[in-house]
């Protein structure tokens, strides 16, 4: 497996509060991570940095996950864990006081991934069928497409549209929603921060991802377009391309 991580603070904010990365556990497996931060001066960033840096701890010394019942498990389990902790350090830091975080988090195996996601990053798959969207915002604007109460045209320009429904570290306990699939030969699994999601559409992210050479270019060339399109955000991706029939680094 390739695997390739960037983050830029976009042309708009004077932090970032984006953080995330791609790391494997002793049998050599990935687990990506894209992690918003959100609130409080610095704050965001505490949140999102805690959140990516104690699951990298935590998956470097697991060994080899050989289900996709023991990837969701794994992943509750740990978020769960790390969402107490962010939880916790809010309540006794002031400066920190409603801190939280968006997160998509990945396992990769020879047979197949398993993304879960709190709040508005999200999880693509680029396959033979085409790209298609992992993940399920926990959005206002998007639980407000979803029951019929606005059309997806009008989500775009929603005034509210940056309101979440989850994050994580913001409560004692957190939801999230899990989804496994196959993961094959040629296949990209493509992870991303709404700062990008917000700048590039579907298509364009298709098609990049598709024709561009290296996973460094298809993230430069990501990264520069929605900075192009105005970049008023942090800009995060991830992406896990599947290169061979082995598993490792």
């Amino acid at each position: 497996m390739n695997a390739f991580f960037m983050t830029d603070k976009g042309k708009v904010r004077l932090h970032n509060e984006d953080n995330g990365g791609v790391f494997t556990n002793r049998e050599g497996q990935h687990l990506a991570i894209v992690a918003d931060g959100m609130g409080g001066h610095r704050a965001g960033d505490v949140a999102s940095e805690m959140t990516m840096s104690l699951l990298k701890e935590e998956w470097e010394k697991t060994d080899r996950i050989e289900t996709a019942e023991q990837a969701v498990e794994w992943l509750k389990v740990k978020i769960n864990d790390v969402n107490k902790l962010v939880f916790e350090h809010a309540q006794k830091n002031i400066e920190c006081e409603g801190m939280g975080t968006t997160l998509v988090a990945a396992i990769c195996t020879k047979l197949f991934a398993t993304v879960a996601n709190i709040g508005d990053s999200r999880g693509y798959i680029l396959n033979e069928s085409g790209l298609q969207q992992l993940t399920e915002d926990h959005s206002l604007v998007n639980e407000l497409v979803r029951t019929g109460q606005i059309s997806k045209e009008d989500a775009e320009h929603h005034p509210r549209k940056n309101v979440l429904l989850r994050a994580l570290g913001t409560e004692e306990t957190v939801a999230m929603d899990t989804k496994t699939i196959m993961f094959e030969e040629g296949d990209l699994l493509f992870l991303c921060s709404d700062g990008l999601s917000n700048k590039v559409t579907q298509a364009e992210l298709q098609k990049i991802l598709t024709h561009s050479e290296s996973l460094n270019e298809k993230a430069s060339e990501l990264i520069t377009l929605a900075n192009l399109n105005g970049g008023e955000d942090n800009i995060t991706l991830a992406i896990v391309e599947y290169s061979d029939g082995s598993e490792g680094r």
